[in-house]
């Protein structure tokens, strides 16, 4: 791999122009972007405001760095690489850390996005570059000794943060194999997630399959490693093993073999109280648990536990027997809030579903009251739903939730037929609704309509929280989701029932089934538990033939897309069509920042294609820079950086 000297490797940032200092133990130095979500309490809001609402219409793009280096794509062109570029660089100390789009390590000038160095492969030649990019890497960092952690492929390396080498003294060489000690089902480690360091401890999650074919398969148990020497500190068992807490909601013995209900997302940390916040997801299967009955912790779960033990502080299950793949999708954010008159150190968990819950998090006690309600019974032989599902009782839902007769698509008598029509295919009704079987015959249905999706709600992108005012952002999508289950033979595999429906729904004409927004920025305030204001994020089908005539405001552009949040600013994407699952007529190519004070549109671009990462900014000498991740199907992977002209 060739390694580049750009300059003085020593680039020390002096951010003059900008302020220079920390604010608290935990919070980034001001011109800095020290973890995936800007620091670990995942805020993703920097202080920064040399970009403003007054200038934000004169940025220009300063720099742009291809995912991979174009002499690796050139010398092994036989190599797919993914255009799905989910990669956000951390700024620290005046350098740029990032994986690249086949996943390895690079380190880059913030100046002008050249490489200082690039991490060896494994191997040389086209199997060491196979891989995708991460979302992010850590830094950790001990008077003079920095390390850079990423994970690629089954390992979790640690490099020196000035040649990008490896940690002689991390593990075998500087790698611990991730697959060692997760059981024989593990028969493949993936995790595309950045790595959480808090206190001289590094946690990784897994990642499992959303498709298996089989009720057995391998818990993504979550792991903390010393920093420094890569040992194994502590396992936490995602599924509880004989003995422990939580084994009793596994009816007949299911916790022996059931898989999944790993972290594959984002996770958070309170250096202060040394405690680390993880989001669960759902268990094997995604869509149906007949042979998993009983609620089934910690799927679904958020759980505080101890960085250096790894014990459990406290949990909170926020979906009970999972039968939607509401996965709890993106990194808890940690946000001090005052609820009348009384300061709360907080935890809120985004979620699929459209809630916002919010915990103190030293306690795991909710803020506001968490009501248990009803909701429907599952038909699907061999199921049982569980019979309540919690819902918050502060904020709001920030998107739709439930699917009714009144919520399709009425711009005109003709559409809303059209609309009645396609949804009597399908059983629908509130959130929660189960999957329901796939009928084939005259006059069966298809399955049932999740809205919102499993796409979201929010999902992995998050949102961004203002620590000065306590105001939350959340984008979300509104995509109604269908799933039929069918019967399994014991020759096809060990589940009883898989899905046969498994798609998104499209409304008449080519138009979304609902009404809009289909993508939106909400506004919350977190201190009254209440909704500010709601925009739709994008033009949405606005300028469909069979709209176009009516002249309608901004419908919305539903697509995964993540914020980043300055002094006066809220910068959004819309996502592109490249990202998992993007619903229909999702993504596009426009890039905005919104007044974050009220919802206005300040400034848009056209980008070459969507954003793929989180947006993030940093400044160094004086500059303020925005940079994020683009790519699309027949668009490679970049990153695109903006200031404003000298």
């Amino acid at each position: 791999m060739r390694r580049r000297a750009v300059g003085a490797w020593a680039v020390v940032i002096a951010t003059l122009a900008l302020g220079f200092s920390r604010p608290g133990a935990q919070a980034p130095l001001v011109g800095e972007w020290r973890a995936h979500g800007g620091d670990q309490r995942s805020h993703k809001y920097s202080p920064l405001d040399q970009i403003d609402k007054t200038n934000v219409g004169s940025l220009k793009i300063a720099w742009r760095h291809p995912g991979v280096d174009p002499e690796l794509r050139a010398a092994f062109a036989d190599v797919t690489i993914s255009n799905n570029f989910r990669s956000t660089p951390v700024m620290v100390d005046g350098v740029l850390y990032a994986s690249n789009a086949i996943g390895l390590v690079e380190a880059m000038d913030p100046r002008s996005g050249k490489t200082l160095w690039t991490q060896e492969p494994l191997s040389k030649g086209p199997d060491g570059l196979r891989g995708t990019a991460s979302r992010g890497v850590a830094v950790w960092q001990s008077g003079s000794e920095r390390r850079v952690l990423a994970v690629r492929g089954e390992y979790l390396f640690s490099l020196d943060s000035k040649t990008g080498k490896p940690t002689a003294t991390f593990g075998d060489g500087g790698r611990v194999n991730l697959k060692d000690g997760l059981g024989p089902l593990m028969t493949r480690y993936t995790w595309t997630s950045a790595p959480l360091v808090v206190r001289d401890v590094v946690i990784v999650g897994a990642s499992g399959s959303d498709s298996p074919k089989d009720k057995e398969a391998s818990p993504g148990d979550v792991r903390a490693y010393d920093v420094r020497s890569g040992k194994l500190l502590w396992t936490f068992h995602v599924i509880p093993r004989e003995g422990e807490f939580g084994i009793d909601t596994w009816d007949d013995g299911s916790w022996k073999y059931t898989g999944n209900a790993n972290v594959w997302s984002l996770m958070s940390a309170d250096e202060q109280l040394g405690y680390v916040y993880l989001p669960f997801t759902s268990p094997t299967d995604d869509w149906y648990g007949g042979h998993r009955l009983g609620n089934n912790l910690f799927s679904g779960s958020l759980v505080c536990v101890d960085a250096r033990t790894g014990t459990r502080v406290w949990h909170y299950q926020i979906t009970h027997h999972d039968l939607w793949d509401y996965d709890l999708p993106t990194a808890p954010i940690l946000a001090d809030i005052t609820v009348d008159g009384r300061p709360i150190k907080a935890v809120v968990q985004l979620t699929k579903q459209a809630f916002a819950y919010v915990f103190d998090r030293v306690t795991g006690k909710p803020v506001w009251p968490i009501e248990e309600r009803p909701v429907p019974a599952s038909t699907a032989p061999g199921e049982k739903a569980s019979p309540t599902q919690p819902a918050p009782t502060k904020p709001p839902p920030f998107d739709r939730q439930g699917l009714t007769v009144d919520d399709l698509i009425d711009f005109t008598p003709e559409l809303r037929a059209e609309a009645i029509e396609i949804a009597k295919s399908y059983v629908i009704g509130p959130i929660f609704t189960p999957p329901s079987l796939k009928d084939d015959a005259a006059g069966g249905t298809k399955g049932s309509i999740f809205v919102p999706g499993w796409v979201g709600g929010a999902n992995w992108g998050g949102g961004a929280f203002d620590p000065d005012t306590g105001m939350l952002y959340v984008p979300s999508v509104t995509a109604p989701y269908a799933v039929g289950l069918v019967k399994r033979t014991p020759e096809q595999g060990s589940l009883l029932y898989v899905y046969g429906t498994h798609q998104y729904v499209a409304g008449p004409r080519g138009l979304p089934l609902t009404k809009p927004p289909y993508g939106r920025v909400t506004a919350i305030d977190l201190n009254r538990g209440e909704i500010k204001w709601t925009v739709p994020n994008g033009d949405g089908p606005r300028n469909h033939p069979l709209l176009a005539p009516l002249h309608l405001p901004p419908l919305g552009q539903p697509g995964r897309t993540a914020p980043l949040l300055t002094k006066t600013l809220l910068f959004v994407g819309e996502g592109d069509p490249v990202n998992l699952a993007t619903p229909l007529g999702g993504g596009g190519n426009k890039f905005r920042a919104f007044d974050k004070a009220t919802g206005a549109v300040v400034w848009e671009t056209e980008l070459p294609a969507g954003t793929t990462g989180a947006p993030m900014t940093y400044a160094v000498d004086g500059r303020q820079y925005v940079v994020v991740a683009i790519g699309g199907v027949g668009y490679p992977g970049e990153w695109i950086a903006f200031s404003l002209p000298r």
